[in-house]
């Protein structure tokens, strides 16, 4: 696994770890039960306080990501469904909400769009 974290860089680094481990496990490159480093561990290897790779490591798990099991570590978890899940029922509630705002189908997809366009870069 590797990471790097960015001083400069906008996002704060529990956010740069959270999402440098996130795409690292649903790329494939941090297979499904590796063993991720202790928290201590990788405060220590990145130069960050132990709070702030908690952190990320607490969003993580929330995100279906990895999985703590107790004293025997931490694991990317099999987060395909649980984020499949995840997102559709965000896209429901999203329907629901610009249906109820009066948007058709052509301006619904069309904020989706740019708002994918903007979190992925494209």
């Amino acid at each position: 696994m590797t990471l790097k974290i960015h001083i400069d860089d906008s996002a704060p680094p529990y956010e740069q770890v959270r999402a440098q481990i996130s795409e690292q496990a649903r790329g494939g490159v941090l297979p499904v039960g590796y063993r991720l480093p202790t928290v201590r561990g990788l405060a220590e290897s990145l130069g960050l306080a132990v709070n702030t790779v908690a952190k990320a490591y607490r969003a993580l798990e929330t995100d279906g990501v990895i999985e703590t099991r107790g004293r025997n570590g931490t694991f990317v978890a099999a987060a395909g469904s649980a984020a499949e899940r995840e997102a559709s029922s965000a896209a429901q509630t999203y329907a629901e909400r610009v249906r109820r705002l009066g948007l058709g189908e052509k301006e619904a997809l069309a904020a989706v769009r740019d708002a994918l366009r903007a979190a992925y870069g494209g």
